[in-house]
């Protein structure tokens, strides 16, 4: 079922977007909000069923060849240049990247494994990286052509990070330094690219509620890196958040994502798919054209204390 944007319009029109993890959660709610406000989307996933699902509800809703998929495990090597290519063969330039895959691995460091470290970090570090300098020639070349013309257009490169980065997460060391390490990228990013008015950006989440935010089914499987992970929480951590899920019964896309109850959240609640994306599409837009260099915060008034 297509995620309701929270905006419909033409801000983005004639715009070509990237969003990895793009079919669903946070990355398909952001694929949606950018299609429905006039921007060509690659979606760009492991999965190729929830891809071409993706793309199929996009193109249905917002004009034919609005969407097209790109599957791959973007932690192969050169996976991130073939979707650079995808987008530039498909849809005739690239504008706006959303770098948003990823899964959590967790375990506290005692008995993490060495595979478990360097698998956040391939999908949350180096994967970035590595499409951060597959975009490089592409946005130079652009930014070249726009001066030949005596024109100004910013592009964008949004990274989502974690407040798990600046805080640390108790059971998930990996992901926090992986994420952590974004923010460094980022800001280099920033300084690197200003003179072509690229906008870097990252988005520091706190718990959106997504499928990985339930207790571990064999329905969740993430394979990535020659690995099959089951994600989510373990059922120690589910128990003690007062989680259960009933492995006979999968729960709706609806009980999937929406909000609970946070007590150490200031707005008393997790958040949507939708909040995480409106930020995400802010950061796309024109509208955060002076911002770079930054990392946002969206935790509903998260209390470390």
């Amino acid at each position: 079922m297509l995620i309701e944007p929270t905006l419909e319009g033409t801000l983005l029109r004639g715009q070509v977007a990237v969003v990895t993890g793009g079919a669903r959660g946070i990355g398909g709610a952001t694929s949606t909000l950018l299609a429905a406000n006039g921007a060509r989307v690659v979606v760009a996933d492991v999965d190729a069923a929830e891809a071409d699902k993706a793309v199929t509800e996009l193109n249905d809703a917002y004009g034919p060849d609005i969407a097209s998929a790109f599957v791959a495990d973007l932690v192969a090597p050169g996976a991130c240049e073939d979707l650079v290519a995808h987008a530039i063969d498909r849809h005739g330039g690239l504008d706006i990247v959303v770098n948003n895959a990823g899964y959590a691995w967790d375990a506290r460091v005692h008995a993490m494994t060495d595979d478990q470290f360097q698998a956040m970090l391939d999908i949350h570090l180096v994967t970035p990286f590595r499409l951060a300098r597959a975009c490089a020639p592409v946005f130079r070349d652009a930014a070249r052509r726009d001066a030949a013309e005596g024109v100004v257009r910013h592009r964008k490169t949004v990274m989502v990070s974690s407040m798990a980065a600046m805080l640390g997460l108790d059971g998930a060391a990996n992901y926090a330094a992986a994420k952590a390490g974004v923010l460094g990228l980022v800001r280099t990013l920033a300084q690197e690219w200003g003179a072509m008015h690229v906008n870097v950006n990252a988005v520091a989440f706190g718990i959106i509620q997504t499928r990985f935010g339930l207790p571990q089914s064999d329905r969740e499987v993430v394979h990535s890196g020659g690995r099959a992970i089951r994600v989510g929480m373990s059922a120690r951590q589910a128990e003690r958040m007062g989680m259960t899920a009933d492995p006979q019964a999968p729960p709706s896309a609806a009980e999937v994502y929406a909000a609970r109850p946070m007590p150490f959240v200031s707005l008393g609640r997790t958040g949507t798919i939708t909040e995480a994306a409106d930020v995400l599409f802010w950061l796309c837009s024109p509208l955060s054209n002076y911002v770079t260099g930054q990392v946002i915060p969206v935790n509903g008034g998260l209390r470390t204390s």
